[in-house]
């Protein structure tokens, strides 16, 4: 990351001053400084940059969000020492030159992605693999992310207040730990930038009639599989655990161009398709598998969830043409106010 983009005067939206949190231009642009934070918060870590040097308060004081806590990778074995992966952020807007309208969230949990820095790059990518393989619930950031919500939430006293972010990597991380929330019936608002769907990228297909054709045979693919692999009482965990999901939308802000996120749009509109021409039950069932899920099982040989396969969201779609996967895939997207965004919730 450029040093440009992490000083909030150079990078940040700067005329950003009245936060309505009913309008969502602002949630989003605010709600992704905050996760922009987290990363320059990492990087002020490895530069020791403290005090005044420090670049990271910017881009959440500006909002009236003070840093309450960071979380932190405790078993890194980087002799950099642990590296922050993602912080707990307060609400106190009667500090700040920033006015609020509007009641928004008290806390908000979010979470970085991957930073190319040689202090905390190869434990990033490992965690990246985790994604692929269906196994980050095991990591120790997630169980440290979800016992922080957890006693936030029991803080807070309503879930209502507490939010989750994230951005890439730390959008999976979230998104772990929502759903592990979810399943204990505590939904929280969750914004998720350029989630990771790791998936062939049908998206790239430019012929409906093709894209579609490949839908189909994932999806069948899916299924075929899960019937011959998994057991009744398999298949009636699985279907009990993906139908709890179903209340809880997620956020999720996707960029067209962007190969690591956006088969969330197939996937969607995908299962639009499905249940308007009648396969409703078809598209239920193959949507709570994944290849992998059934390939790559735990070491007691469990199935791994699919992390990424959800029910509902509320899917922002960002069609303004890029130069490269980089700015598809870039968080300062999600806090400008020139991009092409089509927002549609799907809930089934």
């Amino acid at each position: 990351m450029a040093i440009e983009d992490q000083i909030f005067r150079l990078s940040g939206p700067r005329d950003l001053t009245r936060v309505d949190w009913k309008n969502a231009a602002h949630v989003r642009s605010v709600v992704a400084c905050l996760v922009q934070c987290v990363y320059v918060l990492e990087l002020d870590r490895q530069k020791e940059r403290k005090g005044d040097k420090a670049l990271a308060p910017p881009w959440c004081e500006t909002f009236g969000f003070k840093l309450k806590r960071t979380l932190k990778d405790n078993v890194s074995s980087s002799i950099f020492g642990p590296s922050i992966f993602g912080a707990i952020f307060e609400c106190k807007p009667p500090t700040s030159s920033c006015n609020h309208s509007a009641v928004g969230p008290r806390f908000v949990v979010a979470f970085r992605g991957t930073l190319f820095k040689k202090e905390s790059l190869v434990r990033d990518i490992r965690l990246n693999f985790q994604v692929i393989l269906n196994k980050l619930h095991s990591s120790s950031c997630c169980q440290t992310a979800i016992q922080a919500v957890k006693d936030l939430v029991a803080t807070a006293g309503d879930s209502r207040e507490v939010w989750l972010a994230g951005h890439s990597l730390g959008s999976a991380i979230a998104l772990q730990t929502g759903k592990n929330m979810t399943i204990k019936e505590v939904y929280l608002e969750s914004l998720l930038f350029n989630p990771p769907y790791p998936s062939v990228p049908t998206e790239k297909i430019e012929s409906e009639t093709v894209k579609r054709a490949c839908h189909l045979a994932k999806s069948g693919l899916r299924a075929g599989l899960a019937l011959a692999t998994q057991s009744s009482e398999q298949r009636e965990h699985s279907a009990s655990s993906f139908a709890a999901l179903f209340p809880w939308v997620p956020k999720l802000f996707v960029n067209k161009k962007d190969d690591f996120c956006s088969e969330y749009i197939g996937y969607f509109k995908h299962g639009k398709w499905m249940l308007k021409h009648g396969f409703e039950n078809f598209h239920n069932f193959a949507s709570q598998y994944s290849v992998r899920s059934m390939v790559f099982k735990s070491e007691n040989g469990a199935q791994a969830e699919p992390l990424y396969l959800i029910p509902s969201a509320n899917l922002t779609i960002n069609s303004k043409p890029t130069k490269c996967l980089r700015s598809a895939h870039c968080l300062s997207q999600w806090w400008r106010q020139d991009q092409e965004l089509e927002s549609k919730v799907y809930k089934y």
